[in-house]
């Protein structure tokens, strides 16, 4: 009796009554490929002109979070963009950040947020951007090229380049988001006639 009960509840086990669970997929690292913008909305974009004696912007290419290439001409070629530089271990970066994300959030597809991490480790940046609900777009910078063609030489700092590449202004020291959502609306964004 024993030996025919051996068969069936071997079939029963590998039938599903013994199954393993299947492990949880990973979250998509944060600042990854999924945080790029969507297409211009142009119907409710007004933008002002870019001033003439405005110099270009340094183009720049890098990987994101999760290993996406990045070149960030693709993106201003569209619309502005906004490059924050930071560090996961920056008090400063980390007491602003929740606020910048959210201005990021409120303008997300008509002005591009981009943070650029240097002199950090990716583990070290995805905690900080996790815990910030940092929703755009990150490019690693380990070796800091990034920042120094932009002369930061700490962080935090905000650089504001219009549509088309025009380097608008930088803040080095970085800016807290009232004022950077004034100067957005005093340099970039126009009222629609």
């Amino acid at each position: 009796m024993r030996r025919a009960l051996l068969p069936l509840l071997l079939a029963a086990a590998l039938l599903g009554g013994c199954s393993t669970p299947e492990p949880e997929p990973a979250p998509a690292p944060a600042g990854g490929a999924a945080a790029l913008p969507g297409p211009v909305p142009d119907a409710d974009l007004a933008l002002r002109p870019a001033p003439g004696s405005a110099p270009a912007a340094p183009a720049f290419t890098g990987a994101l979070t999760d290993g996406t290439p990045f070149a960030a001409a693709e993106l201003w070629a569209q619309r502005p963009v906004v490059l924050t530089f930071f560090s996961s271990w920056c008090t400063t970066c980390a007491s602003s950040q929740a606020a910048l994300s959210e201005l990021a959030r409120s303008y997300r597809d008509r002005v591009v947020f981009v943070g650029v991490a240097g002199a950090d480790q990716a583990d070290e940046v995805q905690d900080y951007l996790r815990a910030h609900r940092v929703e755009y777009p990150v490019v690693l910078d380990d070796q800091q090229t990034i920042w120094r063609s932009y002369a930061v030489r700490e962080p935090p700092a905000v650089v504001l380049v219009a549509k088309g590449g025009a380097l608008l202004r930088g803040w080095p020291g970085g800016l807290d988001a009232p004022t950077l959502d004034q100067r957005l609306r005093e340099l970039v964004l126009a009222d629609k006639p």
